[in-house]
């Protein structure tokens, strides 16, 4: 018997009657689609979270490479001439960092960003900078924004005046030193742990408030691809440096955080892996089942001469034909609720608010700003969701091997006698 013929029968018992066998090879399909549905809107998630949370330390964080002197010579300066005339480069910024104290109605520790204007300017940095209140730039030294978390706990207001304390040394003893700013505006990264504690001022306040003892010098760097440029920049950036310098990609300097994250993922995957694999094991029930109800087709075809393999093919085409519509089903619905999830998690919120609200209760947030994004970017990882179908119809196939396999020892003399 041809495959072209197996293959016509596998799809007519897809499609076939209720009675005639098809509802179990139907059931298996919606069982596997099922089972998909959550493994792609996982998969969809976590890769936007992970690429949301990323792309923000990349661009208003870490910044793609950092450099740092250990020469002891001061040479940062014309570090950043020479890493900007760099095939590649977007931007080279200086950095003082350090930690202090915000001083307001309220005290609250600060980690204190005293950076070049231009920094806030930057595209990348004006896509996830938002301004929650009053204005994102600087246009004196001694104005300040501040994150929205620390300005909440400090009790700061945009137009007041807040007191930054650094420290100092003199005669060999730590003092405080207090430098006043007006807050020109409060703003949010869209990732509360990344900004809760941002008190950012201009480069040339930093030069003011810091001692070079409490502080750390840094070059921040972008470039045209972060994500696969990165490791043969810092590569040129320090051949072009020399000795003294130390450049660091944003890979080194996220390198637990980065590595946390990709895990959770893998293994999220790897459970629902496992609900695939069970969804699997359906086909192979709805396989048995069907050559329970099909033994009479078996016994004629053997008569006709269809061989052990033409019976077993008909069967594995038929776990193929189930796995592969359940795959496009699921995929496809999968994919449409990933690609909608923000909408979706804001209408579960309004729902569960109202009745939490009907009991008294507190409203409900499912993605709590303070440890998830505000909203979740859509990464559509194709390959991975290939990889995915092609591993739910192989379970399938693989599944039903066995039944198959008895389908083709059936004998037909003794079915021609049963029927």
């Amino acid at each position: 018997m041809k495959s072209g013929s197996g293959f016509f029968i596998a799809f007519r018992y897809l499609l076939g009657r209720a009675h005639e066998g098809g509802r179990y090879l139907r059931g298996a399909a919606a069982g596997i689609a099922v089972s998909l549905v959550p493994i792609i809107v996982t998969l969809i998630v976590a890769d936007g979270m992970i690429r949301g949370i990323t792309d923000r330390y990349l661009e208003l964080g870490t910044a793609h490479i950092q450099v740092y002197d250990f020469s002891d010579q001061g040479g940062l300066d014309l570090a950043a001439s020479v890493v900007a005339g760099l095939p590649g480069v977007r931007g080279v910024w200086m950095e003082r960092q350090g930690l202090g104290m915000l001083v307001g109605r309220n005290k609250s520790g600060a980690t204190i960003r005293a950076v070049e204007k231009s920094y806030w300017e930057d595209p990348g940095s004006l896509r996830f900078l938002k301004t929650v209140e009053g204005e994102a730039s600087l246009e004196s030294d001694r104005e300040i924004l501040l994150g929205e978390e620390i300005a909440a706990s400090a009790g700061a207001e945009v137009g007041k005046t807040v007191r930054i304390m650094t420290l100092r040394t003199s005669g060999g003893r730590s003092i405080p030193r207090f430098t006043p700013f007006t807050v020109k505006g409060i703003v949010s990264s869209g990732y509360r742990e990344l900004d809760s504690l941002w008190c950012i001022t201009s480069g040339e306040a930093g030069e003011g408030i810091f001692s070079p003892e409490y502080a750390s010098f840094r070059l921040l760097v972008k470039i045209d691809d972060p994500y696969r440029g990165a490791d043969r920049m810092a590569f040129n950036i320090n051949s072009a440096l020399g000795p003294g310098f130390a450049v660091f990609t944003w890979k080194e300097l996220q390198q637990s955080q980065y590595s946390s994250y990709e895990q959770t993922r893998q293994l999220l995957l790897f459970i629902m892996a496992l609900i695939v694999m069970v969804a699997a094991v359906n086909v192979s029930s709805a396989t048995s089942m069907l050559v329970i109800e099909r033994q009479r087709d078996i016994a004629v075809l053997k008569a006709a001469g269809a061989g052990n393999g033409g019976i077993q093919g008909i069967f594995l085409w038929g776990s193929f034909l189930t796995g592969l519509t359940g795959s496009v089903l699921g995929i496809g619905a999968g994919l449409l609720l990933g690609r909608f999830i923000n909408p979706v998690i804001r209408g579960l919120e309004r729902i569960l608010s109202f009745f939490s609200g009907v009991f008294h209760g507190e409203s409900v947030k499912i993605l709590d700003p303070g440890y998830y994004l505000e909203t979740i970017p859509v990464i559509i990882d194709w390959k991975m969701i290939f990889l995915i179908g092609l591993f739910t119809i192989l379970c399938s196939v693989t599944a039903s091997a066995l039944p198959a396999r008895r389908a083709g020892k059936l004998r037909p003399l003794e079915l021609l006698r049963k029927y």
